[in-house]
């Protein structure tokens, strides 16, 4: 067993993005990478075998909100963890819940002590503490583990997102306790990373980085944006947690966001992206492709059969047509979602690879400038 290390293979000249490599007992991942959130087990309408041919995932998303609740933790353990009940043998990371108590608003109350909410499926309630967020954590099994956070909306006026802070601050402390008196589950070590919050304060945001800096973690989140605040502020919070972040420590920066969004946010340095979009906006019949934005619900794909996307290389989306997924979207066939799910999910993983290639050939913030405008059009 050996703890998750990370290696910065190459900056680029002209920017300050990265390219690295994280080693943990579950395998490689080569940065910046893009991660699949499967919210309870399950990337939506996606297999395990269809996640590692066509979409080529490196890591996946759990939530422990959702797999707390059901299958819930006696399955879990039982199983020996969440990779093995889905049978998947690459490296997970574990979302401590945090996000999900902040988008539970009206059903749930903030403590000193931990969180009080209702469970979303039969309205029982529970509480999270990091204390026991962190054993939940342990039992799901997760690579990568999350600390509990509370995570403000985008606008919250500075004394909120202070208060706010300082309590994800004295529950990091809890968090590190209670993880570091405990060990793993299943045989391989798990590896706890902090969140920065603070809101859209940079003075804020930057007594956050030092202080989730001091812990010395295996590496470093940026929580709190995408969360209802302007893109441009959150590009401007993002860019100053980059430079007040260890260098040698992997960056997450969580829940965000659209194809541009990411190739914005790798320039600041970020390493590790998670969103829902490709699979939820898939499922909706927007699909993200080389050419741009396309609604395949439009009738102007009626009949056009040629590839979904030829720009890069997936056998879904070189493969099928978009009349054929158009008629699948129409007459609401499972298919469809798959095939949407799949395209959009490869789309957003060759993303991050291309990014890593043009980052080691130095050619970085020309193929971003190149390209964001092609990828945002609407088709």
């Amino acid at each position: 067993m050996a703890a998750l290390t990370f290696e910065l293979q190459h900056t680029d000249n002209s920017s300050k993005a990265r390219a690295g490599r994280i080693t943990t007992d579950h395998g490689e991942i080569l940065t910046p990478v893009f991660m699949p959130v499967g919210t309870a087990g399950s990337v939506k309408a996606v297999t395990q075998q269809q996640l590692l041919s066509d979409v080529k995932a490196q890591i996946i998303l759990g939530n422990t909100y959702h797999l707390y609740l059901r299958p819930g933790l006696e399955v879990l353990e039982a199983a020996g963890g969440l990779h093995k009940l889905m049978g998947w043998n690459k490296p997970v990371l574990t979302d401590s819940g945090g996000y999900q108590v902040f988008s539970l608003a009206g059903t749930r109350k903030i403590k000193e002590e931990g969180v009080t909410f209702q469970s979303h499926i039969d309205g029982s309630s529970h509480l999270f503490t990091p204390e026991n967020v962190m054993d939940i954590q342990r039992i799901i099994g997760g690579d990568i583990i999350m600390a509990f956070d509370e995570c403000p909306p985008g606008a919250s006026e500075y004394n909120y997102a202070k208060t706010s802070m300082e309590m994800t601050h004295r529950w990091l402390d809890r968090c590190f306790e209670r993880f570091n008196s405990t060990i793993p589950k299943y045989g391989y070590v798990q590896n706890l990373f902090p969140i920065v919050q603070g809101g859209i304060h940079t003075d804020l945001r930057k007594q956050s980085c030092e202080y989730i800096s001091s812990k010395e973690a295996a590496g470093n989140a940026i929580g709190g944006l995408s969360v209802g605040e302007p893109e441009e502020t959150m590009y401007e919070i993002c860019d100053w947690c980059c430079d007040h972040l260890p260098a040698q420590k992997p960056r997450y920066l969580m829940g965000v966001g659209t194809p541009w969004n990411i190739l914005e946010c790798i320039g600041m340095g970020v390493d590790m992206f998670d969103c829902v979009m490709p699979t939820r906006n898939g499922r909706n019949a927007m699909l993200f492709t080389t050419k741009g934005v396309i609604n395949i619900d439009n009738k102007k794909w009626e009949k056009d059969f040629s590839p979904i996307d030829d720009g890069f290389n997936c056998g879904v989306s070189n493969y099928y047509s978009k009349a054929y997924l158009r008629h699948l979207m129409k007459a609401k066939e499972f298919l469809g979602y798959t095939i949407a799910s799949i395209h959009n999910l490869a789309f957003y993983c060759w993303l991050v690879d291309e990014a890593r290639k043009q980052i080691q050939q130095n050619n970085f913030s020309s193929w971003k400038n190149e390209m964001t405008p092609r990828f945002k059009q609407k088709l």
